[in-house]
């Protein structure tokens, strides 16, 4: 804000059993981890991977065409000028054993979590069940918030935020997940900017839906106006909800000449 400043508060937790999910300090509920791989009932594998900000038609995968036990998978976001720089994503996932080989994989990417069904056949040890994969589950509560593990360029942190020109605020809340139908709110206090979502549709494969809930908080001068004065415009793309915070106009104090 004009003549303040903005703090991030988010990353230290104000909860004795630490944040939810240390893959993200404002989820409050829904699947944790940056990475979840599971064995479904048709023995397939699950991968989700939140990559927040990587457009629906711009991740890429191939299998290991060598040994064929692992998923390759790249993301780059969209440069959209407005004071977000580029982020990159690569990574690996799949089997960790020597009985089987990917025969297949079903990818979708939609609100910046890619989703991959994984196909695989038994080349030995037919007659045991394999279980073996990775990576290891992150998804776990804790009192630091982790970085991406998949980050390999641009910046790192769930919250982004920046002064504008004119006095206000501009500033980005990665949300794997969430689209624009889901439920979204955003408003201010006093002094600071509030967010909620909650998706509204669970996928498939995961447990329950995800839940966001955080704050943004300024400091500004007494004789600044209230954040209360201030408009807020949102929207949320590829898994990341956009706050523009602008001030009121400034006031001018017209002067009239005697005759």
């Amino acid at each position: 804000m004009a003549g303040g400043y903005c703090i991030d508060f988010s990353r230290f937790s104000a909860y004795p059993d630490g944040f939810y999910a240390i893959n993200n300090q404002f989820q409050a509920a829904g699947p944790k981890g940056f990475i979840e791989v599971k064995v479904l009932q048709n023995d397939k594998l699950y991968i989700r991977v939140d990559l927040p900000g990587v457009p629906d038609d711009a991740v890429r995968h191939r299998v290991d065409a060598v040994r064929q036990k692992v998923v390759f998978f790249y993301g780059e976001t969209l440069d959209d000028g407005n004071k977000d720089v580029v982020r990159e994503y690569s990574g690996i996932a799949g089997l960790c054993c020597d009985c089987c080989e990917i025969t297949g994989v079903e990818a979708k990417m939609k609100d910046g979590v890619l989703r991959m069904i994984v196909s695989r056949v038994k080349v030995k040890d037919h007659d045991k069940k394999c279980t073996r994969t990775f990576p290891a589950f992150t998804g776990r509560s804790g009192d630091n918030v982790e970085d991406h593990p998949f980050l390999v360029k641009g910046r790192k942190g769930v919250l982004f935020a920046e002064p504008t020109a004119g006095g206000g605020v501009y500033f980005t809340v990665d949300m794997p997940g969430v689209c624009k139908s889901d439920d979204i709110e955003v408003f201010a206090l006093e002094e600071e900017i509030r967010f909620f979502a909650e998706l509204k549709k669970v996928c498939e494969h995961d447990e329950s839906g995800r839940v966001y809930m955080g704050s943004v908080i300024s400091r500004t001068p007494s004789s600044l106006p209230s954040l209360l004065s201030y408009s807020i415009t949102y929207d949320v793309n590829f898994g990341v909800l956009k706050v523009r915070v602008t001030p009121p106009p400034k006031r001018t104090n017209k002067k009239t000449s005697k005759k």
